[in-house]
């Protein structure tokens, strides 16, 4: 991914209002970022614990998307899977995540959700630069460019309903 400026960032969002925007707290450390091992921008927002944004090339263009992490209901003994990169983690590890569609339609399917990596590393885990303890990748016998695309596969399909 190419590395991203704040103005490019805030520029980006698709479900969001320019207030919204406005108020979203951008990494400070965007110069520091590992940009030639990432497909998106993924962060938590430290000013507001339940958010979330995704930015990402898709279809030509860049889009970001604010998220919001469901209230945890059950087990918290459990290891769950990212439904993006497919690494698994304690149940802390992921989360569902709920996006606002880009377009209301007024039907009553407004949002939809994903479960994500809660510190939306997935380009860090299906490269091998991160791992996940306990829990982590299953061992597959594709190759890293082939979970690469496949992950990036999901996660445009996962832009495709939102948009």
């Amino acid at each position: 991914m190419k590395e991203l400026t704040d103005p490019e960032i805030r520029s980006s969002f698709v479900n969001c209002t320019k207030g919204e925007v406005s108020r979203l707290t951008v990494p400070r450390d965007l110069p520091e970022l590992p940009w030639d091992d990432l497909d998106f921008l993924g962060w938590r927002d430290p000013a507001a614990p339940q958010r979330s944004y995704i930015v990402a090339e898709h279809d030509g263009r860049l889009v970001g998307v604010a998220l919001r992490l469901a209230a945890r209901t059950g087990s918290t003994q459990h290891h769950s899977m990212c439904s993006i990169c497919l690494t698994t983690h304690p149940a802390s590890g992921v989360a569902l995540m709920t996006a606002r569609k880009a377009r209301q339609t007024g039907n009553g399917d407004e949002t939809v959700g994903q479960y994500l990596c809660t510190d939306l590393a997935c380009s860090l885990y299906v490269r091998g630069k991160k791992r996940a303890q306990p829990g982590g990748r299953l061992q597959e016998t594709l190759t890293e460019d082939e979970k690469v695309e496949r992950m990036r596969a999901q996660l445009a399909g996962f832009l495709n309903k939102l948009l």
